[in-house]
Formats: C-alpha cells, sequence, structure tokens
C-alpha cells in the first residue's frame, strides 16, 4: 500500500504533467508563453526529481520529449484511413481544367440524385503547402499511441520515438472517445535552422532534409536536437466524430491542441482563390518555414464524399505549385567584394540557373568561415545547392556530393585599394578607410540616403563622381563643398549644382536619429539609433555614454553597446562628426510630445507595411509613436499590431501566419489614433 508521502508525490507528478503539458502547449502551438525559461525549468526539473525518486514515469510525461535509446529499425505501421497523395496544378490552366471537373461532376451528381438535397456550387478554402515530412499521428483515449511516416499511403513507418521530442505536437488530447488519426506535417523553422548552423559541426543545407532526416534517425536524441515543429491539417479517421465543412474539421483540431496554421483563406469563386495564389506565391518567402505551394480543397464535405478519389488522389482537392527556390547548379568562380564597412563579402558566381522566376547567377556566400563550414573550400567546379528567398541575392547551402574542386582562395589584400587584410572572427575587413573606394562611397551613398539624411537626388553615381573629381573621402567633405568645385564637373552644371548644394544644406536640419543612423555604426539600424536620440536627448550626451550605461538600454546587448562606444572613440569618425557640426549640421534631438498611455496602441510593437490613402508611412509611424507604440519594420512573433495598406504584400501574409492582429481599414486606424 502507497504511503501518504508517495500518494502526494504521485499526485505532484500528475500537476506538474498537466501543467507543464498547459505551459507548453501556450509556448509552441499557440505562440502565447504564460511563464518565464526559469519558471519552466524549475517545474520540469521538480518533476525529473519526483520521477528519480519514486521510479515513476507517467506515459505522457515531458522528460520522455529528450529522446531515448537507439533504435534498431522503423517497423511498419499500417494507416486506419489512408494517406492520399493530391493531384498538382502547374499553372493557372491547370487549376481551372481541374476545376471544370469538379463543377461537372457536381452537376452531373445534381442531375442523378434528384431526390436528395443538391450538392452546393463549389467553395473553396486555400493552405499552405509545407515542404517537410508527411505525418500521421493515431489518439486512442486521448494518447498518443503511434506515430509514422506516410510511406505508400498505406503503410508507413513508426516514428513514435522521434515525433514524441516535438514539443508542438501534444501527448494527450481533449478528444478521449476513440481512436482517432490526424495528419499533418514536420518541419524545421528557419530561424530554427539558422541558429543550429551557428554552431553545428556539420551545418544542414536545408529544413526539408533537416526535418526529414532527424524523424527517420534512429537515435531519438538527434531529432530532439533538431527543435522540429508541425502544423496539421486533416483528419484521416475518427470514431464518432463528423464535419459538415472544413472549418469545422480545423476548429475540432484547435479544441484537441493541435498547431494549425493560422493561414486558411475561403474563397467563394475560383477567381478568388487564384487571386489569392498569387499573393501566397508573391509572399512564399516571408514564412519562418519552407512551403512549395498551395493547397485549394471543397469545403463542403458532403461534396467531398461524392467526388471521392482516383487511384491516387482525391478529386475534391488541388496542389498549386509555386517554381522552386531551391535546386543545384555548377560553382563557376569566386570574387571578394568590399563593403562600407571594409568587410570583405565573397560573392560566388554560378552557371545561370532559372529558380523562383529569375535567372541566377550570383551567390552569397558570407564569410571565409561560411565556406569552410559547407565545405566548399574545394568546390569551383563542382554542383552545389542554392536557395533564394526574401527577394534578395541566393545562397549557397551546400556541395550536392563530395567531388573535390577547385580551392576558394582566401585573398589577403584588399582587392580594391591592396591594403593588407585583417581577420576579426569569421570576417575579413580593410582598415584603410579613408583610401578604399568602395568603402567610402557605400559609408556616402549610406549618409545620404532617405532614411538618414535624405540628400535628394543623391545617388552612387553621385558619390562616384565626387570621390573621383573631388577627392570627397568623408560625409563631412560632403558639406564642404563648393558651387565652383561642383559647376565644371561632367553632367552637373548651373542647376545640377545649386540643386545638390540646397539638398545639402537642407539635410543639416535632419534631427539626431537621423544623424545618428546616417553614421552608419556597425551592428546598429534605425530602431537603435532611434532609441539612443530619444534617450539620451543630444549628441554630446551619447558620445559621452559608456558600455555599462549603454548596455543597460532596451534591446542592447554587448556587442551594439561595445559597437557605439567603440566607434565615438575612433579618432577618424570624431574628426569627421566634429567637421560636420563646425559646417552647420545641428544633429539635435527632435521635440517629443508627451506620450499618451492610454491608447490600444500604447506599449506595443506596430509594423506599417503597404501604401495608406490618408498619410504617409512617416506621417502614420510618428502618431503611432505619439501614442505609445514601438514601430517595428519586421514582422516577428513579438509583433502587436501590423497596418495594411495597400499592396502590404509579404509582410501582411506573414502576420496572419502568426495570428498578429491586422488593421487594414485607414477609417478604423484613425479611430484608433483619437482622431
Amino acid at each position: 500500500m502507497a504511503t501518504a508521502k508517495e500518494t502526494g508525490q504521485n499526485a505532484r507528478m500528475r500537476e506538474l504533467v498537466d501543467l507543464i503539458a498547459e505551459h507548453n502547449y501556450n509556448y509552441y502551438t499557440l505562440d502565447k508563453p504564460t511563464i518565464g525559461d526559469k519558471q519552466w525549468d524549475e517545474l520540469y526539473d521538480e518533476l525529473v526529481q519526483l520521477e528519480k525518486e519514486t521510479g515513476l514515469i507517467l506515459p505522457e510525461s515531458p522528460t520522455q520529449r529528450v529522446g531515448g535509446d537507439i533504435l534498431k529499425g522503423f517497423e511498419p505501421h499500417r494507416h486506419l484511413a489512408r494517406l492520399w497523395s493530391l493531384d498538382k496544378a502547374q499553372d493557372n490552366e491547370d487549376l481551372l481544367a481541374w476545376n471544370a471537373r469538379v463543377a461537372k461532376t457536381i452537376a452531373d451528381y445534381n442531375a442523378k440524385n434528384p431526390d436528395v438535397t443538391p450538392l452546393p456550387d463549389p467553395s473553396y478554402v486555400i493552405e499552405l503547402k509545407f515542404d517537410g515530412l508527411t505525418l500521421n499521428l493515431t489518439y486512442d483515449g486521448g494518447n498518443l499511441v503511434q506515430a509514422s511516416t506516410r510511406g505508400n499511403g498505406a503503410v508507413g513507418e513508426g516514428i513514435l520515438a522521434q515525433v514524441k521530442t516535438i514539443r508542438s505536437i501534444p501527448l494527450t488530447i481533449p478528444f478521449t472517445d476513440g481512436l482517432i488519426e490526424v495528419q499533418g506535417e514536420g518541419i524545421m523553422n528557419l530561424s530554427v535552422l539558422e541558429a543550429y548552423n551557428v554552431s553545428a559541426a556539420e551545418p544542414l543545407k536545408n529544413a526539408r532534409n533537416a526535418a526529414a532526416g532527424a524523424l527517420r534517425n534512429q537515435n531519438p536524441r538527434i531529432t530532439a536536437e533538431r527543435k522540429l515543429n508541425a502544423f496539421f491539417y486533416n483528419i484521416g479517421y475518427a470514431e464518432g466524430v463528423s464535419f459538415e465543412n472544413h472549418e469545422q474539421l480545423l476548429q475540432f483540431l484547435r479544441d484537441n491542441r493541435f498547431k494549425v496554421n493560422p493561414f486558411a483563406v475561403y474563397c467563394s469563386t475560383i477567381e478568388e482563390v487564384q487571386a489569392e495564389l498569387e499573393l501566397v506565391a508573391a509572399g512564399r518567402s516571408e514564412h519562418d518555414f519552407l512551403i512549395d505551394g498551395a493547397v485549394v480543397k471543397l469545403t463542403d464535405m458532403r461534396t467531398r464524399e461524392a467526388l471521392g478519389y482516383t487511384d491516387k488522389f482525391p478529386r475534391w482537392a488541388v496542389a498549386f505549385k509555386f517554381e522552386a527556390e531551391e535546386t543545384t547548379t555548377i560553382l563557376e568562380s569566386v570574387s571578394w567584394e568590399v563593403g562600407r564597412t571594409g568587410k570583405i563579402t565573397p560573392v560566388a558566381r554560378v552557371e545561370a540557373v532559372d529558380l523562383a522566376g529569375v535567372t541566377v547567377q550570383n551567390c552569397t556566400l558570407n564569410n571565409m568561415g561560411d565556406i569552410e563550414r559547407k565545405n566548399l573550400k574545394f568546390a569551383l567546379g563542382t554542383h552545389v545547392f542554392i536557395r533564394r528567398s526574401n527577394d534578395v541575392i541566393p545562397e549557397i547551402l551546400g556541395k550536392v556530393d563530395e567531388e573535390p574542386g577547385g580551392e576558394i582562395v582566401t585573398p589577403t589584400e584588399c582587392p580594391s585599394c591592396g591594403t593588407a587584410l585583417e581577420l576579426r572572427g569569421a570576417h575579413l575587413f580593410c582598415n584603410n578607410k579613408l583610401g578604399c573606394k568602395p568603402q567610402t562611397i557605400g559609408r556616402i551613398t549610406h549618409f545620404s540616403s532617405r532614411d538618414a539624411m535624405d540628400i535628394e537626388s543623391f545617388s552612387i553615381m553621385t558619390a562616384e563622381q565626387l570621390f573621383d573629381e573631388c577627392e570627397v573621402r568623408d560625409p563631412a567633405d560632403l558639406y564642404a563643398l563648393k558651387y565652383e568645385q561642383l559647376i565644371d564637373l561632367d553632367r552637373f552644371g548651373d542647376r545640377k549644382a545649386k540643386k545638390l548644394l540646397e539638398a545639402l544644406d537642407k539635410s543639416k536640419d535632419r534631427d539626431l536619429a537621423a544623424f545618428l543612423f546616417a553614421l552608419g555604426i556597425p551592428n546598429t539600424g534605425k530602431a537603435t539609433t532611434k532609441m539612443l536620440a530619444d534617450h539620451y536627448g543630444s549628441l554630446s550626451a551619447i558620445r559621452e555614454a559608456t558600455v555599462e550605461e549603454l548596455v543597460g538600454l532596451p534591446d542592447v546587448g554587448g556587442i551594439v553597446a561595445e559597437s557605439i562606444y567603440s566607434y565615438f572613440r575612433d579618432p577618424v569618425a570624431a574628426d569627421s562628426i566634429d567637421r560636420m557640426l563646425a559646417l552647420g549640421v545641428k544633429a539635435e534631438a527632435e521635440q517629443q510630445a508627451p506620450v499618451r498611455t492610454d491608447s490600444i496602441f500604447s506599449g506595443k510593437t506596430v509594423v506599417l507595411t503597404g501604401t495608406l490613402s490618408s498619410m504617409t508611412r512617416d506621417e502614420a509611424a510618428k502618431k503611432l509613436e505619439a501614442v505609445g507604440a514601438k514601430i517595428s519594420g519586421s514582422v516577428s512573433k513579438k509583433t502587436d499590431f501590423v497596418i495594411a495598406g495597400e499592396s502590404a504584400g509579404s509582410k501582411l501574409t506573414k502576420a496572419r501566419d502568426l495570428g498578429v492582429t491586422v488593421i487594414e481599414d485607414e477609417v478604423e486606424l484613425q479611430r484608433l489614433l483619437g482622431e
């Protein structure tokens, strides 16, 4: 008979398992953590200690998610219901052909069955097509008892130990009335892949292979290290459960604590479907996970049943495939480019290949450390994986195989000015700040940009001409320019010379935040420089700030603090600033009106995207800051609101993915601003 102590320990273990499961659900599934990491660790450690003391481990204990012993192999698992493939539409023509077949089948059914309620006109739901590994989970009496791969659709491989390591997957669910099979996709978030590769001895080449490889690895501890995620979208088999439409099915999944991607767009016509698919394709690279298309399904369950299946796939759904964002090509050569900070970046030239609708010939390699970690040191002339995302220069992920190739030689001198290079961490730097042309051109162009000193009509061509013909080597040199120097320059003349001098004079009134951003302080951006201006209120105070003071500011870590401190103690930077002040640059903090604290936006992070009809984005940002909002340039889990105007694009897509509150009505925005 159990002692009172044992009974109490067992009850506490049950309580801890339930508590941790609830916190895991809030954190991993809802993305809304309810406790901090320290408190979670305390609960987990207490449970581990109780399990050691009692020798008892509950089947659904979170301690079993870390992975167990290495398995000898995977056992076959026969699915209760078949996992179907999907018919594919490569373009709008294929999509319309599928829709025509659907419409004909519905019409034929209604004509042949006049005595039953007619099937409704088709309505559709669009979901993302995740690029990972299909999962089929079996629950019995509310407990996870099996997990398997898709296999051939009828029989898969049992991977229960591996799937248990995915913290967003519930080990128990509220539905306890019998057997149920739930289908979804195991994925590796791109941010997790990036973080993993920072310290990995052998970087993973892409998120899809990383997820599939982890789930089919016979060592569950390796699976756990990959920190996988999962989304669920279908119920293949359920005892005593039925649904009238797809929306009810998704709600059932949510109610049973499965992670359902918030992107599910319902459309009444195929024209609406086509328009939405264009938006999905345009915003695909903004997701923190890979997608290779979208899935279009009929929403009505009775219609699905009437349409049925072919030998391979359901007639009521189709996968709309996007053009590949990953492919292979040949690495032809590597050149080295100089940035405005003096950083030397390798740029790869590859054999031209079509990727996501764009012909790619150049790829980034980040730095020499990146080249070595990706095993590319001897890769010239070999096949490599490349990926294009976020509409930026594509990146090389790694070699396709281990075939030897030519060596990528690390430079010892600056490719522009010949100065000996310095290695700082994984990066090479040219320290010739004033004499290295690409550095100077980059600094001056950045200094003059719209978000910085906003010097009208100033371009990289202007910077190059002033460097070559007026010996401009520093932003301060711009304010020393005279009409007599400019009038005789090629492509200048009276009008352009006066216009540039007027723009330079006007830029002297730019506020402190803009001036700090224009300086190009390493490891800082607009948000950091604005925070510095708001906090210190004057340039002199910022120049005197210590590392200890800076580290105490919001979102300023040790590296950023050291960068700011070091910049203002660099004699070259200090001389440049002093010269600009002497030449009339004011760099004064903008006078801040008292911030309201009674607004819905107070203390919230807000992202602006698209074109607003009643105000510019800068005007909207100032109004939001006046009511206590923090303006951010990117959408993340920390974003509270997204203000979306016309042509909002990928940021709006990402906001919907993350479940962020979106305001698209400008009248509503003005009301919330108190106008």
